[in-house]
């Protein structure tokens, strides 16, 4: 072993070691939890929590069985035996249908179970403190053996949507990882074609990556709902600083009397020290967030930033300086080579500079089309089986449950008759409004009660009674307190084709409450959080944005030295997320909690080429030049790096095309186009603005 390349195969066995351990040790697998959007903490959350204190009912999740008629005799065998299947399945406390209930004559089963078209009903079961990886696999078995050309299956409920979404995740996880490696590998490949240099950024990466998992679950940060992609953000991350070494080592190679690698180093550090801190202020603005998934992308990724640049110094340059010789001799003047001049080539730029002016002013027309509140429908596949699912069981009777808690605005008990009344009127409001599918009330409860022999001669206070007690299976308790105080309404609210935003959608229920004399004491249910998400996105936008712009003002001073340099600077910046979400705004694409942060990534690793190139420009700078032939140089030298490192961030992104989550493929899109955009703006807007706020006499 030649001693130049000892340290490279040194360095390479030691990445091959950490990665065997972290693949062995840590816990790769993606976590998504029933409330995944918030945390304990949450004040979102416990509103929902509360809800269930005081009502304490088991989760639904709807089996939707669709056949020839619901009446036919083999459809109805085929329930039969799907119902007692699915009622030994771990988890389940209880299981409907129309075998076990009279839906035809039943003022509560008749809503919930039997479907408009005649051709469909659903089974409900009730369960509660379920695994749902553990409780789905069960559910799919049963479902996959009931399943044959006479019916159709399709499934509903928190549990078993959560359940699916970590499914995905799962699987992106593994794709992408996979993908990046041969991705990157066969990229590196065809531009370097040098053994050593091929290794190195592989191994770089690697060790970058796995070093950011093994801190972060060392901490306690576990891969969730957007973790689960920051092995290819750190990729990404450290090949970007690995691409403007190599250029600058290469650079470096044709001067004379001048070690490469060191020579790359001093002329890389500083600007990559600075894009380092501007890609770490980009995932620290995601901590001001309220949702969980948000602030725990923003602390991962902030790590991952400062190991990516940690890595990329401490280990890149050892295989730098086992590719070739170091001091060799070359020529001088390197820095001097001049940029190409001319009308033509200035014209060319302008145009440029106009077209690019007239993308971001429709960015920013696109920004009040920006949708932060999507439907849940939204998070998959409109060709996958889920979709599919979830678009019948909304169509039928709504997808996405909202509870109301109320009680009587004079405060007289829910067993006393004008209060009866009163929620019959909330109720029937309820089932009216076109936003609303299947209403389960107290009054329908005491509706339901009533079917039952000689209970007429019952009263509502004894009847609440019967329903509360075990008898009915205590069912009364999950709508009515046990005080007879407060009631709860259980929606299940429509997704598809919704037009106004979720919260006002619930104001509106609220309203409806109020006119029938009833006061709405709490609001929860999934609904409820989605609509406080929607809010929630909409202001860690704005405020996660402005913050990072703010702070990217202080950097690009720092960095530039120059106030018309800063001001140029800090307007592409800006120009970054306006066309990002003006983008997103224009053809209508969700900002879901996944796609969000896309705005917030870009615009921190978009930054690095402008930083740079800045920092290219105030060193020719030095040296005496005109303003306009030091910009010109800067951008003639470095624009293979900026361009390749915009190319590697895009195509790193790119992969998240592979995902069959529709989030994961927007978050990747938007990255995309703003990393092309912040590229854009480097090599034309910003020379040229730079240069015609310059003296008059160095343009």
């Amino acid at each position: 072993m030649n001693w130049p390349t000892a340290p490279a195969w040194l360095t390479s066995a030691f990445t091959v070691l950490i990665v065997t351990a972290v693949l062995r040790w840590v816990d790769l697998a993606p976590r998504v939890e029933v409330d995944f959007f918030f945390s304990p903490d949450d004040p979102q959350l416990q509103a929902s929590q509360e809800m269930s204190r005081r009502f304490p009912a088991p989760e639904l999740v709807v089996v939707r069985v669709a056949g020839e008629s619901v009446t036919a005799d083999a459809y109805v065998e085929t329930v039969r035996s799907l119902t007692e299947q699915l009622g030994d399945v771990t988890g389940v406390a209880a299981v409907n249908s129309i075998t076990t209930e009279d839906a035809q004559r039943s003022p509560l089963w008749g809503p919930i179970l039997l479907n408009e078209d005649g051709r469909s009903s659903n089974v409900v079961l009730q369960v509660s403190d379920v695994d749902p990886e553990a409780f789905v696999a069960d559910l799919d078995q049963v479902l996959e053996a009931a399943q044959n050309a006479d019916v159709e299956i399709q499934v509903s409920g928190v549990p078993y949507v959560v359940e699916l979404i970590r499914r995905n995740l799962l699987r992106d996880l593994i794709v992408f990882s996979s993908a990046a490696l041969v991705l990157f590998g066969l990229i590196i490949f065809v531009v370097y074609r040098r053994a050593w240099l091929v290794v190195g950024t592989i191994s770089t990466c690697l060790l970058a990556i796995s070093g950011t998992l093994a801190l972060a679950t060392a901490v306690g940060l576990r891969i969730g709902l957007l973790t689960a992609n920051i092995a290819v953000i750190v990729f990404v991350l450290t090949l970007s600083h690995t691409v403007f070494l190599a250029a600058n080592w290469k650079r470096a190679r044709l001067k004379r009397n001048v070690t490469p690698t060191q020579s790359a180093i001093r002329e890389t550090i500083t600007p990559s020290f600075w894009c380092m801190t501007t890609t770490f202020l980009g995932f620290s603005s995601l901590l001001v967030a309220s949702a969980k998934p948000l602030r725990e992308l923003g602390m991962t990724g902030a790590l991952g930033t400062a190991i990516a640049l940690v890595v990329a110094y401490g280990m890149f340059p050892v295989f730098l300086k086992a590719e070739g010789i170091e001091g060799i001799e070359g020529i001088d003047g390197i820095d001097r080579i001049e940029g190409i001049e001319g009308i033509e080539r200035r014209r060319r730029s302008w145009m440029a500079v106009a077209g690019l002016g007239v993308v971001v002013l429709l960015g920013a027309l696109g920004l009040p089309r920006m949708s932060t509140d999507p439907s849940l429908l939204s998070y998959f596949d409109p060709d996958g089986p889920l979709y599919g699912g979830l678009a019948a069981i909304d169509r039928d009777g709504g997808s996405s449950p909202l509870n109301l808690a109320i009680r009587d605005s004079d405060g007289r008990t829910l067993d006393q008759d004008p209060v009866v009344e009163r929620m019959w009127r909330l109720h029937e409001a309820l089932e009216n409004d076109s936003a609303v599918g299947v209403v389960i009330s107290p009054a329908l409860l005491l509706s339901e009660a009533r079917t039952a022999p000689l209970a007429g001669l019952l009263s509502n206070a004894m009847l609440i009674d019967l329903l509360q007690g075990p008898l009915l299976g205590s069912v009364g308790l999950g709508f009515i307190t046990p005080d007879n105080d407060q009631g709860r309404f259980f929606l299940r609210m429509r997704e598809a084709d919704r037009r106004e935003s979720r919260q006002a959608t619930v104001d509106r229920m609220v309203e409806h409450a109020r006119s029938a004399d009833l006061d709405v004491t709490l609001v929860g249910g999934q609904y409820e959080m989605q609509a406080q998400l929607g809010r929630l996105i909409a202001s860690s936008l704005t405020i996660g944005l402005t913050a990072l712009i703010v702070l990217f003002v202080g950097i690009a001073a720092i960095v530039s030295r120059d106030l018309r340099t800063t001001t140029v600077m800090v307007s592409c910046l800006i120009a970054i997320p306006v066309t990002v979400l003006g983008l997103m705004g224009h053809l209508r694409m969700p900002v879901d909690i996944i796609a969000s942060p896309a705005a917030n990534v870009a615009l921190a690793m978009g930054v690095d080429s402008m930083i740079h190139l800045v920092i290219r420009a105030r060193r020719l700078r030095q040296g005496s030049l005109g303003l306009a032939f030091v910009w010109t140089q800067a951008r003639d030298q470095l624009w293979p790096p900026i361009v390749g490192a915009a190319a590697i961030i895009s195509i790193g992104f790119g992969i998240f095309g592979l995902s069959t989550f529709p989030p994961t493929q927007r978050f990747g899109v938007a990255v995309i186009v703003g990393t092309v955009m912040a590229a854009t703006l480097t090599l034309f807007v910003l020379p040229a603005g730079v240069t015609v706020l310059g003296p008059r006499s160095e343009r």
